[in-house]
C-alpha cells in the first residue's frame, strides 16, 4: 500500500541534450545567469534537471566566465 501512495516523479530532460548542444560557451552570460542562484551559487543538477555531462561542462563555463570578470563571484547585497 506504501508504494501506491508515492509519487513517482519523473526526471526532467537536460535541455541541452535536447537542443543537440555540444559546447556550453563561458561567453554566453544570459544562458549562465540562469544556472546561478540569487546568493551567486551555482544551482546543482538535481534542481535544474542538466544531466552529468553538461553539469560538468556548465560548471567549468561558469568559473571561466568568473575568472574574466562576466559573472559575479558573489551577488551584491545591501544591508
Amino acid at each position: 500500500m506504501a508504494k501506491q501512495e508515492q509519487q513517482i516523479k519523473k526526471r526532467r530532460p537536460c535541455r541541452f541534450c535536447e537542443t543537440k548542444e555540444i559546447y556550453i560557451d563561458y561567453k554566453d552570460e544570459k544562458r549562465l545567469l540562469k544556472f546561478i542562484s540569487e546568493q551567486g551559487k551555482i544551482i546543482p543538477k538535481r534542481i535544474t534537471g542538466t544531466c552529468a555531462k553538461h553539469q560538468r561542462q556548465l560548471v567549468q563555463a561558469i568559473k571561466r566566465a568568473r575568472h574574466l570578470a562576466l559573472l559575479p563571484y558573489v551577488s551584491e547585497t545591501i544591508r
